[in-house]
């Protein structure tokens, strides 16, 4: 990487905002920024020789500060990733197409992407179509299963989209246009959003380019001494050599990526850490980089509760990022449920709050008077806005207060639809349905298993028909009970519901 840059700026002052264009020195193929600063008083121009390196607080700094941080393979990285002006670092982070949706597991990889991007750096999300066909053994303890090519392409298809709408959420604050297509929401792709594949450099690659390239510079002495192979090596269930070069895989990609995309810096969860300084390794021994240009690993911990266990599953399975597979709705629902020991940790990992915004919310947890679930419902506004966007969050945001029992919003057909996935349904026909007693609808839609059930939540005030409460035993449903002449929704307590389709 060059170290040679041109030693002229130019400053516009008008208003407080910066902005950084790019400029191309006649005598230099690199490109880089310069700081452009507007007043409402001046207009400038000036000329400054041998101008030091702009810097700004270390991404590192941030990260370490909000838990995101786990560890580093230099310490050198916390003074480099402040120099986001004259030498912006470009961080890679990989994901395999194991789905066709990410899922919650994911999030602090494209969470800690956003805060490099945010911070004036570049990204890259990488996806694995080459190494999902290997499997990545790191905290597994059976092989994955084969995917067929059809289901690969079709997952990469899935995946690239969600990272492409999410990264495209996390410009620069300090940029003027920061929003996605222009439409102030960050509803959109992002033609600056890098998404490589690493199948484009391996479906060339022959087993001999592999031994010659990449296998002569390994040890199997340190392969083996990596965590996750120690571990799989000691179980039941061994491992094998397919799963065993993962790291040489992994570790080629770091390798091209630096030589063809200029990109220093790989990320990944904790468990990653053994692949991550394979890379580091394999770029050392094959082109001897060191000092300034040299490369770097960063891991942050994996997405625990307070009591150790995963965050990240529910009880229908995982949290998916695509609105395709989990709704707005119940994502929303998912951070809004979070206990109370976890809402602060979580709101500083998992959101771009600022820290002292959430160190008053924490101060207001304690104080008398303080309303339950607020911090979760800041918490889940946050979370669902950086995933499903303005528009996300509105959706969530009307469903949440159209299906709250008791609820004084009108229940119109499209709100309920809104939530159809997430919620169990049946078909009726429309003359099961009209004059039919509520106590027993209650039971043939599934809702309840016996009629006594149901009489013993009518009499303590849990039962709802379209979210209104029910008092009488002798309720039957009337025309006028089935919205817009299509469904109902029966509800028992707040929870639990039933979606009847008129059929």
């Amino acid at each position: 990487m060059a170290t040679n840059f041109a030693s002229r700026s130019i400053f516009f002052s008008h208003s407080t905002k910066y902005f950084i264009l790019p400029f191309k020195p006649p005598s230099s193929h690199l490109q880089f920024p310069l700081p452009l600063r507007f007043t409402r008083t001046t207009c400038t121009l000036q000329h400054q020789q041998h101008k030091q390196p702009q810097t700004t607080r270390s991404v590192i700094g941030i990260l370490e500060e909000r838990g995101l941080l786990d560890s580093i393979t230099n310490d050198a990285l916390r003074s480099i990733s402040s120099n986001t002006i004259n030498a912006p670092l470009k961080v890679y982070c990989g994901f395999d197409p194991t789905a066709e949706s990410l899922h919650l597991g994911n999030l602090l990889g494209l969470i800690v992407l956003s805060w490099f991007r945010r911070s004036g750096h570049n990204v890259v999300a990488l996806i694995g179509g080459a190494t999902a066909r290997v499997g990545d053994p790191s905290g597994k303890s059976l092989e994955r299963p084969e995917l067929d090519v059809e289901t690969l392409e079709r997952n990469t298809a899935g995946i690239e989209n969600t990272i492409r709408t999410i990264l495209g959420r996390a410009k620069n604050p300090n940029f003027e246009d920061s929003n996605v297509n222009g439409n102030g929401n960050g509803n959109g792709n992002d033609s600056s959003v890098v998404v490589l594949n690493n199948y484009d450099w391996w479906k060339e690659f022959s087993l001999l380019d592999f031994l010659k390239r990449v296998g002569k510079y390994a040890r199997v002495g340190s392969m083996m001494a990596k965590e996750s192979v120690r571990k799989r090596l000691e179980s039941e269930q061994g491992m094998s050599y397919t799963e065993f070069t993962y790291q040489l895989l992994q570790g080629y990609d770091f390798l091209y990526l630096f030589q063809n995309e200029g990109v220093n810096v790989q990320i990944g969860g904790s468990d990653q850490w053994g692949n991550i300084t394979a890379g580091t390794e394999l770029i050392r021994k094959i082109l001897q980089v060191e000092g300034a240009t040299a490369t770097y690993g960063l891991t942050f911990p994996l997405l625990l509760k307070s009591d150790g266990t995963k965050f990240g599953k529910s009880e229908d399975g995982a949290i998916w990022l695509s609105p395709s597979f989990l709704s707005p709705y119940k994502f929303y629902q998912y951070f809004f449920s979070v206990p109370d020991a976890d809402v602060i940790r979580f709101l500083k990992i998992l959101t771009f709050l600022d820290i002292d915004e959430i160190v008053k919310l924490e101060e207001e947890t304690k104080k008398p008077g303080y309303v339950p679930n607020t911090a979760q419902r800041r918490l889940a506004e946050e979370v669902t806005r950086f995933v499903h966007g303005e528009d996300g969050l509105r959706e969530a945001l009307r469903a949440t207060e159209a299906l709250k029992p008791g609820s004084e919003t009108k229940l119109d057909w499209k709100t309920i639809e809104g939530i159809a996935e997430d919620v169990p349904s049946c078909s009726l026909a429309y003359d099961e349905v009209l004059n039919q007693s509520l106590v027993d609808l209650s039971v043939s839609s599934g809702l309840f298993d016996s009629k006594s059930a149901v009489r013993r939540l009518l009499k303590q005030g849990g039962l709802y028909l379209n979210n209104s409460r029910v008092d009488s035993e002798n309720k039957r449903i009337e025309e006028a009970d089935i919205v817009d002449g299509k469904v109902l929704l029966l509800s028992a307590g707040k929870k639990n519901k039933v979606l009847v389709r008129i059929a």
